[in-house]
């Protein structure tokens, strides 16, 4: 679970961890879902409230204003255009860098409305999930 709370990791890296070490598997599923979808709205408060104090020194406002600009410049302007769908397909594609923190940081720069935002995060972090644990046992069993 832990793996799934780190933006170091998410749920792409909480679910192999759990199978490689033998838990059971839907319960490493649920869980490392779970703890996945924690992050939106820890992100979200962090970023509502905590983030315009943290802006008054200049070494974190200089890392936030990096994060915007890469945020923005990567995959903003398919967000940006598709909205609901194109959060839900960045959140849901396993990769580096995709994921529910940059989701987070989308629906904050692009004032997405927070409840289609979480739907979209959550949706997306399930399917990544189930991308990433279906790979894992078929891995696991020999047949990738």
């Amino acid at each position: 679970m832990l793996w799934s709370i780190s933006p170091f990791g998410e749920a792409k890296v909480g679910i192999p961890y759990g199978l490689i070490n033998g838990l059971n598997i839907y319960l490493v599923f649920i869980l490392c879902f779970l703890a996945n979808v924690l992050v939106f709205p820890i992100m979200i408060f962090f970023l509502e409230k905590i983030n315009n104090y943290l802006l008054r020194w200049n070494p974190y406002k200089k890392a936030a204003i990096f994060v915007a600009r890469r945020a923005k410049t990567g995959s903003g302007d398919k967000i940006k255009k598709y909205g609901f769908w194109g959060l839900l397909l960045f959140v849901m594609i396993p990769l580096p860098g995709t994921g529910v923190y940059a989701g987070s940081i989308a629906t904050y720069l692009f004032k997405i409305k927070r409840r289609k935002a979480f739907v979209a995060n959550s949706v997306g972090i399930f399917l990544s999930s189930v991308i990433v644990w279906s790979t894992t046992l078929l891995t696991m069993q020999g047949v990738s």
